[in-house]
């Protein structure tokens, strides 16, 4: 795949913690939901711990140095193979930006990292009102039905 103009993919470090704020702001303005991602923010060394974690990648999209996209997953050993699968929790692209081929970008990007790791695959969730991000995985992988539960912690 093409990168698209002006972009670089870049994975973040234990020392990329400016660059996950960013990347907080961004994913709250695309999903309308700015108190979740930046009322609370963690500080420093717990982003640097969780960085550095050899369970958590994160992807920006940089344009002119500036966070215009990213990708938050995880990696999920599996028991009954020595294998593991990628989850993508957040993906989103600012608004401005969008259509260009950024997401794509940064899946074509998590794919290579998937594939050094040993993962076999890398799975999504989308919700059905989501007719973007529906097109978007439809046209990179295979669409499964599914039902997701959240289960409370709390009684």
């Amino acid at each position: 795949m093409i990168q698209p103009a002006g972009v670089e993919i870049h994975q973040l470090a234990s020392d990329d913690t400016a660059l996950m704020k960013a990347l907080l702001s961004v994913f709250g303005e695309a999903f309308a939901q700015e108190e979740t991602y930046t009322r609370k923010q963690p500080g420093a060394r717990y982003l640097q711990q969780l960085l550095g974690s050899d369970c958590f990648i994160a992807l920006v999209a940089l344009k002119n140095d500036e966070v215009v996209g990213g990708i938050a997953a995880y990696e999920l050993k599996k028991f009954e193979q020595a294998r593991s699968e990628i989850y993508i929790y957040d993906l989103a692209v600012a608004a401005a930006h969008r259509r260009q081929g950024i997401a794509t970008a940064l899946i074509q990007e998590l794919k290579k990292l998937a594939r050094a790791r040993g993962a076999y695959v890398i799975f999504v969730q989308a919700d059905l009102i989501d007719q973007a991000a529906i097109a978007l995985y439809s046209k990179l992988g295979a669409r499964e039905s599914v039902l997701h539960f959240d289960i409370a912690t709390e009684e």
